[in-house]
């Protein structure tokens, strides 16, 4: 790993992330913030992904087992996680019948006060890939009920009676 640079393993995982791989999501979105400046805890940190992608090389998306097209959205966000900014992490990933088709971990691009907040911002994210999803979906004639809505779920109680109905609290 010594002689390889480190955007190039960067690269590496992020093309089998985007391919097959939505496991190192997170990981990845953590080493990939260091490029400009790795240090010997981040080049062992991709030599951990690239060791756990060896050893997993059985681990792959299945899709079906429904004869009806089920699409279901989950997301998640962890509060200030980034002890250098005090930014959130977030993540979302949408299956269709069971197997993962879009997915993203990324920080998020500003500082919330609370884990309601940080909750809700990655439930808007995810919810506008969901519409995009929907009409995809749509066009290519997939979607079984045009007016029928994409589940989407989120554990935060707050941010589900927000959602059902905004107002200031």
């Amino acid at each position: 790993m010594s002689k390889v640079p480190y955007a190039l393993a960067i690269g590496s995982v992020l093309y089998a992330m985007i391919c097959t791989r939505p496991d190192v999501s997170y990981a990845l979105s953590v080493a990939s913030r260091y490029q400009n400046n790795p240090v010997e805890s981040h080049r062992t940190l991709v030599k951990t992904i690239l060791k756990y992608l060896r050893r997993t090389t059985d681990v792959f998306l299945i899709y079906g087992g429904e004869e009806e097209l089920v699409v279901n959205g989950y997301t998640d966000a962890s509060f200030q996680t980034d002890t250098d900014d005090s930014q959130s992490q977030s993540g979302f990933v949408f299956m269709i019948n069971g197997g993962a088709v879009s997915w993203k971990s990324s920080k998020q691009a500003t500082v919330t006060d609370s884990t309601t907040e940080a909750e809700y911002i990655v439930a808007s994210e995810t919810a506008k890939e969901g519409v995009w999803m929907r009409r995809f979906l749509i066009e290519l004639g997939e979607f079984p009920n045009a007016s029928s809505p994409l589940n989407l779920h989120c554990h935060n109680n707050w941010v589900i009676a927000q959602a059902k109905e905004p107002r200031n609290h």
